[in-house]
């Protein structure tokens, strides 16, 4: 199974981490399964950009984004040439490495 490499977040894993998961999970759900609380205001609907991620390593397995996940990526705060919406990177069957940026857009963070 593949592994997903988290770089340490302030907030959601400050010392870093690491989570498995079968291919065909997508990025977001694999790190809500492995403890990591990333942000998902559309429920990985792909209607928003909290999930936002940048890949490091191991993006060409994560399959080419859509174009509806490139409109919403323009919207990122952070955005790098290798943006993802975690909802939309589906794994594949190999290791990947991800930084999850310190802000999103949401101005309605719940449980905050």
């Amino acid at each position: 199974m593949p592994v997903i490499r988290i770089l340490p977040h302030a907030e959601l894993c400050p010392e870093g981490a690491q989570v498995t998961a079968a291919p065909g999970t997508s990025v977001c759900e694999a790190l809500l399964e492995g403890g990591i609380a990333i942000e998902h205001a559309c429920e990985m609907s792909c209607a928003c950009t909290t999930c936002h991620v940048i890949v490091k390593a191991g993006g060409a397995s994560l399959g080419e984004p859509d174009e509806a996940e490139e409109d919403l990526l323009d919207r990122a705060w952070g955005l790098a040439p290798t943006s993802r919406l975690s909802c939309q990177a589906i794994l594949s069957d190999q290791d990947v490495t991800i930084e999850i940026p310190k802000y999103t857009i949401n101005h309605a963070r719940e449980a905050h």
